[in-house]
């Protein structure tokens, strides 16, 4: 009894670990990236180029790793590598475009639809369904974050279609972390391991033509400097931590959760917007991201509700399906003696 209570606890603690360095290392590439790419800063406007060195940087870390028998190397099918890679590179390319073509309030409830989406994807894939506590707790976070964020909404054509791609692309992907990890008992930063080497090798191959597109430039042409070199490795460094703590996240959780959970960074980067930068703070964003908390707490106590009612409905199912697995077991050791004795009998 004491052993399982020490389990939970150590359970519980890393829980808590794992959601600390993604939102403590999402935050910080944020800050980072504003400081890279804005034009107060050092103006480097390349951000799926940029992505690719941080998944370069993560793929040389799992490759160390592997060398070196820190982490262990296990089979998956490299069409589903390919796959997973694919959807992944087109939730960023599409993220990239729909920020371009969009306002940033349409850009930031296409952000926000994605927890709906993410729900309903989980249903139709996986059978999954919600609590009305765990659903009223996501309609709260959702609106809590849409008061403080969202502006301006001017929609368009071109716009929609790229927000879209986004949120579809980039919620799929989340759902395929869970699943793969699962389908081939394979721990996070393993699969990070060999789905980093295959993005960065494309992101820095087709990156550099998305951002031409999206910017003018090619990369070849801005001109580095000792402190754009700086934020560049101190963005892929904390992208190393994002990217493992994602996978760890979504192993433990759900990509619901993820996503919920997720907007703790929304209300970080604003504030931190506000401390660091100067950024306008009104009663609105106050009031958007007080509700936004409530709802994160309602949504944390919702799920442990649900675990609670799964843990008191699992006993009487589990002893039952003990017994059917020992009726079942008899009736093989039977089977199988009479047809011992049969082939005895032959052989005589």
């Amino acid at each position: 009894m004491e052993k399982a209570e020490s389990e939970k606890k150590a359970s519980s603690v890393s829980d808590v670990g794992a959601w600390a360095m993604n939102v403590t290392s999402s935050v910080g590439i944020i800050m980072a990236n504003k400081q890279l790419m804005s034009s107060s800063g050092y103006a480097f406007t390349f951000a799926t180029t940029l992505t690719g060195f941080h998944f370069a940087l993560t793929a040389l870390v799992g490759m160390v790793s592997n060398a070196t028998g820190l982490s262990a190397s296990k089979h998956v099918p490299l069409w589903e590598l390919l796959w997973f890679s694919l959807v992944a590179n087109t939730s960023i390319a599409a993220m990239n475009f729909s920020l371009m073509l969009n306002s940033v309030g349409f850009y930031q409830i296409s952000k926000l639809s994605m927890i709906p989406v993410v729900c309903v994807m989980e249903w139709i894939l996986h059978n999954k369904h919600y609590s009305r506590e765990v659903k009223a707790s996501v309609m709260v976070v959702v609106v809590g974050v849409g008061i403080c964020t969202v502006t301006d909404v001017k929609v368009n054509a071109k716009g929609f279609i790229c927000a879209s791609t986004a949120i579809f692309s980039t919620s799929l992907q989340q759902i395929s972390i869970g699943s793969l990890q699962k389908k081939y008992s394979i721990g996070s930063f393993e699969l990070l391991s060999k789905t980093a080497p295959i993005q960065a090798l494309s992101l820095l191959i087709f990156g550099p033509f998305v951002d031409y597109f999206l910017s003018g430039r090619f990369i070849t042409t801005y001109k580095m400097t000792y402190g754009a070199i700086f934020c560049i490795l101190l963005s892929c460094a904390l992208a190393v931590f994002c990217n493992i703590s994602q996978y760890l996240c979504i192993g433990r959780f759900s990509a619901t959760s993820f996503q919920v959970l997720g907007h703790m960074k929304t209300v970080c980067v604003l504030t931190l917007g506000w401390l660091i930068f100067d950024s306008e703070m009104t009663f609105k964003n106050v009031a958007g991201m007080f509700l936004a908390v409530v709802g994160m707490v309602i949504y944390s106590w919702a799920v442990e509700l649900d675990k609670q009612r799964n843990t008191k409905a699992t006993p009487h199912g589990k002893n039952s399906m003990t017994e059917d697995e020992i009726r079942l077991l008899k009736e093989g050791i039977e089977h199988m003696d009479l047809e011992d004795m049969e082939l005895g009998d032959t052989k005589a």
